[in-house]
This record gives C-alpha cells, structure tokens and sequence, in this order.
C-alpha cells in the first residue's frame, strides 16, 4: 500500500534526493503537491500529543489554534487588547465580525461550508477555522457551547485543528513552523522555473506586509469593502449609507476619506512600486448595515436619529439575492 508522509518528510526526501544528483530541481519541485505545504506555514498540533476531541468539522483553513472561547467579535478584541489568545466562536460569521476573526487566533464556527464568510476570510487572513461542526450547539444568551454533553462558557479553553476539522477539549502542544531549510531551498528553486507571478489579496497593512515577507509581487486584489469594517469605520460607514440629505452624507465621507487615504498610502508604500489592483465597493449595502438591537442603539446616537426610524431605513435598503 502507498505508506502516508508529512509534507515536510517530502519535502527533505526531494531536496535530498536533488542534491545527492539522483534527480533534478526540477523534478524536486514537481515531486511537491502544492495543497500540503500549508501544513508548513501555520502551527499544527504536536503529533504526539493526546487529544480530547469534542466536535469535528469542516477543515475551512489549515494550522491550529489554542485560546478561550468567545461569542462575539468585540470580546475577541477585548481580549487581544489585554493580551489573551481567544477562539471566536459563532453559530456563523458575517461582514461584522471582521475585527473579531482579526483579534481572534482562530474562527470556529457551527455552520457554513468550504465556501463560508468564515472558512474565506480565515483563508485570506491565514487565519485557523474549523466550519460547520454541525454537532456542536452554541447559546448566544446563556453563553454556552454544548459539545459531546459537555458545556463549555466563555472563557474556557479549547483547541481548534483547521487541518483536520477537529475541535479539543483544552490546550493542546503546538509545532511552530519552519520556513528555512528544505521549505526555503524548493521555494528558490521553484522561482527559477516559474514563468508567473504571484500576487496576494490585501486590504490592510498588516496583510500586505505578510503577504510581502512570503514573496507576494503585488496586490492582486484590493476589497475596498473590507476596509470598513473595523470600530469606528463601520460606524461612520453605516452614517454615510442611511443619510437622509447629501449633507449628512458629505458629513460621514468626511470621516471615511482620512481612514481610507492612510490605507491605501501605506498599502502603496508596503508594495514599494509593485501593482496594486483596488476594486470599488461591491458587496450590498445592507451588508454594513446594523443588525443587533445594540447597533442600531449606537448609529442612531451616533447619527442622532430615533431608533425605530434608523429600523426603517434599514430594512428599506435589504436586498435578497437567491
């Protein structure tokens, strides 16, 4: 039977076989399957280590992460700020919780597929995410997740393998990864066969600068839309989208220009002269809209409107789009 190897056992295998002269670099690079040395750029649980697993979903985003459950994008942060590592927990994601999968170590979610707002943009962020674990049960009120009979509340610590699906009970030991050595030499050689360049998806510098340490020759794709969602951006966002007059709305652009302005000059100034592709807002209005009782609470002060009247507008301007 074919026996199974790790990504990196086949990568020292090729480099050693290529320098030893038995096959060319070429062929070294070929011998690789591209999909497994992302098990080389995330951290992956110590093959070692014991496993408590409580739940098993889909493997959305590859690498491992260790950190306290949390049930809401603003927890997440809150808890980067004060220097704890969370795992963002949601029955699943939407636009809204970009700044939570940002703060977060990984994303966890009970619903939602290959193709999800979570497994995509834990991809794009190079971020762990295990989706649509169907058996587990997440309680938003009472702050709970149930999983195998247990609950687990906020707090709490659980590990998530986006490699395979699983979710543990608890920390598990990690293996850090390693992009020198065999990884560094295949990567040299394959840049001298390749006839195309590579370029990333980045709408923040934080992005751009890993997609630039890993070899990326430009920015493929900038999502404007992206850059709206943090904190007081999608407050002033949601102000601009729901103005009743063109002054109201001059009056939120007014607060967007600067943010957008100092994106995009440090996006160009990360790229150094490299292309830089940005497409204009595309995803439906109503997309960065509020949708909880304590956001419509915030933009209504914010835009010092009642709150019922922002409710309208609101579902005015929803779209459906089977």
């Amino acid at each position: 039977r074919s026996g199974k190897r790790t990504a990196k056992a086949a990568l020292k295998i090729a480099v050693d076989m290529a320098r030893d002269g038995l096959i060319s670099k070429e062929e070294a690079v070929a011998r690789i399957d591209p999909a497994s040395l992302d098990q080389l750029l995330h951290p992956t649980i110590d093959p070692k280590a014991a496993r408590d697993v409580i739940g098993v979903g889909l493997p959305a985003s590859p690498g491992a992460a260790t950190g306290e459950i949390v049930f809401s994008s603003n927890d997440a942060e809150e808890a980067k700020t004060q220097g704890r590592k969370a795992i963002l927990v949601r029955i699943e994601t939407s636009p809204e919780d970009i700044h939570g999968m940002h703060a977060a170590e990984g994303i966890l979610t009970t619903r939602g597929g290959m193709t999800s707002h979570a497994a995509v943009v834990a991809r794009g962020m190079g971020k762990p995410c295990v989706s649509g674990a169907g058996s587990l049960r997440v309680d938003y009120k009472a702050g709970t997740l149930m999983a195998m009979g247990a609950t687990f509340r906020k707090g709490d610590i659980i590990t998530i393998d986006g490699g395979n699906g699983q979710v543990l009970k608890g920390a598990v030991p990690m293996l850090q990864p390693e992009l020198s050595g065999d990884f560094a030499a295949i990567m040299e050689w394959a840049d001298g066969a390749r006839r195309m360049k590579v370029r990333t998806n980045a709408e923040t510098p934080l992005d751009a600068r890993m997609a630039r340490s890993f070899g990326a020759e430009g920015i493929g794709l900038c999502r404007t839309e992206h850059m709206f969602f943090d904190g007081d951006r999608i407050v002033a966002m949601r102000e601009m989208i729901l103005a009743d007059t063109e002054k109201e709305r001059r009056t939120a652009l007014a607060k967007l220009l600067p943010m957008q302005r100092s994106d995009f000059l440090d996006l160009f100034e990360i790229m150094a002269g490299l292309p830089v592709t940005i497409r204009l807002l595309d995803p439906p209005l109503h997309e960065f809209l509020p949708k909880t009782e304590e956001e419509v609470a915030e933009v209504a002060a914010a835009m010092n409107v009642p709150p019922d009247k922002l409710r309208q507008r609101t579902e005015a301007l929803h779209e459906f789009n089977p």
